[in-house]
């Protein structure tokens, strides 16, 4: 990705540990959910229920996906999965605060949790359920190792002024960086393909059993015996082998054993790439502004001519967003800022020598894009 900045990055590391990245939620109310503090629901301007069938509560996690932090939690309190509700996403590799809640627990519950690198500052209960976008934004406090040009920090800050690329961060592409990949056969209804993509790419594969699985299926194409060989800890691709070993041809069927968050992540993944595309060209042009908005490409938007150029580059029209051999997975687009905008931002050394960058992001905007442009490792 092209940064906006054109002054040498600082270089450095980061996430060396949890406690490198901090991410604290901002409510709504402007309240940021400070870690270790204790919350109330007057705190961050909600009301309590008496009788609410939910409990809400401030979630403190380290070295935890947010998803699977809620599953434990859920699980301590008999609640499943689907019970639960969170304002937004963390990273694994982060200490983070966040606003979440439970359908059927007590406050009591939650405040009782023991377990590991989780805690619970303050619950309550309440009528609703917390949902995606239910906060302001997040604070960040990233302490980055081993910087080489420390003198630089100032200069890109003044260069960027406020806003940064609005780009999608590496999450949205998967792991293997394969998710763009699969989600155009799913648009394109090539679901052989798709499904074939998601199973057998070995690209960033780590785990040497999974890159041999991978790889054996992709010869063999025998999904019976891969059932034998295929790691237990790849339960969604089990999910969709064990479909195939059903019925070969299906592979629609297969790829709707996933859970439909997943199928639609890939879905998602193209509406971002395209997004990104468009964001690089604007910069590589040395076109910016706070208030410049693209589309997030769906069936019922109006887009542009580059976004038209992008989407042919993908062999794909708008209209295939409307996913007619899988409507649960139509997409009908919306805006979103090609530039975000950044706050806050202050730079100082630790006791360690370590340089410690705090600032304070939009929900939707991407930490890692805006260390980019500073680190440019």
């Amino acid at each position: 990705m092209l940064t906006l900045s054109r002054t040498e990055g600082i270089g450095g590391i980061v996430k060396s540990v949890p406690e490198d990245f901090i991410v604290e939620e901002i409510m709504q109310n402007g309240k940021v959910l400070e870690m270790d503090n204790k919350y109330t629901a007057e705190d961050i301007g909600q009301a309590v229920s008496i009788d609410g069938k939910f409990a809400t509560f401030i979630l403190q996690k380290r070295d935890w996906n947010t998803v699977q932090a809620l599953k434990m939690i859920a699980r301590r309190s008999r609640r499943g999965i689907k019970s639960v509700g969170f304002a937004g996403t963390k990273d694994r590799t982060s200490v983070s605060t966040q606003l979440c809640s439970i359908f059927g627990a007590t406050p009591e519950e939650l405040m009782g949790t023991h377990i590991k690198d989780i805690s619970i500052n303050g619950a309550w209960r309440s009528n609703a359920a917390v949902r995606l976008g239910d906060l302001s934004g997040n604070r960040f406090t990233i302490t980055v190792r081993e910087v080489k040009n420390r003198g630089n920090i100032e200069k890109i800050n003044g260069e960027l002024s406020g806003i940064f690329p609005n780009y999608f961060g590496e999450q949205r592409f998967g792991i293997r960086n394969n998710n763009v990949d699969v989600g155009v056969s799913i648009i394109k209804g090539d679901f052989e393909n798709a499904a074939m993509r998601f199973l057998t790419d070995t690209t960033n594969e780590k785990n040497l059993d999974a890159i041999a699985a991978r790889k054996r299926l992709a010869e063999e194409k025998d999904f019976k015996k891969a059932m034998e060989y295929f790691p237990e800890y790849l339960r969604y691709e089990r999910q969709v082998i064990g479909a195939l070993a059903m019925n070969p041809t299906d592979h629609a069927n297969a790829i709707r054993k996933l859970p439909r968050s997943l199928t639609l992540m890939f879905v998602h993944s193209v509406e971002s790439h395209i997004f990104n595309m468009e964001v690089e060209k604007l910069v590589e042009n040395r076109e910016s502004g706070p208030d410049m908005q693209g589309n997030i490409i769906g069936y019922d938007n109006e887009i542009n001519e580059l976004e038209r150029e992008l989407l042919a580059e993908l062999g794909l029209t708008q209209e295939q967003f409307r996913v007619k051999s899988m409507p649960e997975l139509n997409c009908k687009g919306t805006k979103r800022l090609l530039f975000a905008p950044y706050s806050d931002f202050s730079h100082s050394i630790d006791g360690e020598g370590h340089l410690k960058l705090r600032f304070s992001l939009q929900a939707g905007s991407y930490a890692t894009v805006l260390m980019n442009e500073f680190l440019k490792n």
